[in-house]
């Protein structure tokens, strides 16, 4: 086996782009209820960017997770207009 196919992979390309992007997202391991799931998003930012992130979230004493998570909800809210 050559050194470059034991190396595991992030991921691979779906073989139908269209279909992958309309599948439900499978239920996050670390979900608290049956009813409760997560996806993961992935965006590139500039190391300048993560940096500003981090610190900021570390002065609110939250996670970048959880500040995202409450910027997305208020930019984003459902379409009733009340957060999730």
């Amino acid at each position: 086996m050559s050194e470059q196919s034991s190396k595991r992979r992030f991921a691979s390309r779906p073989a139908d782009p269209e279909s992958w992007i309309k599948a439900p997202d499978r239920p996050s391991p670390r979900a608290n209820t049956a009813a409760e799931f997560t996806a993961r998003l992935t965006i590139d930012v500039t190391a300048d960017m993560r940096g500003r992130i981090k610190i900021a979230a570390f002065q609110r004493g939250q996670t970048v997770a959880d500040m995202l998570r409450a910027l997305f909800e208020r930019e984003f809210p459902t379409s009733d207009g009340e957060p999730q």
